[in-house]
């Protein structure tokens, strides 16, 4: 039970620094991804189908994207031996509202984001 315990607490972890890094810090976000993760979703009529390298590019270039009133909570986190998924739920992140699924894996005794599939629930993107 106690390694359960543990690793729960190891993939928070790796969210929370999806959390942090997603306003700015691409270093949280190198940390939290498996260098070959991908990311899906879209926004509207924008599909996202993309190396999570993308993902780090566009934060990189637009330091506080997520804005100011951007909140973010775990709602799920459920994991079996070295698999494992999450869900997030994050409001007003570039004023939009997204629901995100994680795919996560324990990869050399560390646990990574392996997949990041969004839906958009509301809101609309600032212009470019």
């Amino acid at each position: 039970m106690s390694d359960t315990i543990s690793d729960l607490d190891a993939v928070r972890a790796v969210i929370q620094l999806y959390i942090d890094g997603s306003n700015g810090d691409v270093d949280k976000l190198r940390a939290a991804f498996h260098p070959d993760a991908r990311m899906m979703g879209h926004v509207g009529p924008v599909d996202t189908y993309v190396p999570i390298g993308v993902f780090f590019d566009m934060v990189a270039a637009r330091p506080g994207l997520a804005g100011p009133l951007y909140k973010a909570v775990v709602r799920m986190i459920d994991i079996a031996g070295d698999a494992g998924v999450a869900v997030l739920v994050e409001t007003d992140y570039m004023g939009c509202d997204f629901v995100d699924y994680f795919s996560v894996a324990r990869i050399d005794g560390r646990w990574l984001i392996t997949n990041k599939t969004y839906a958009h629930t509301g809101g609309s993107p600032p212009g470019p």
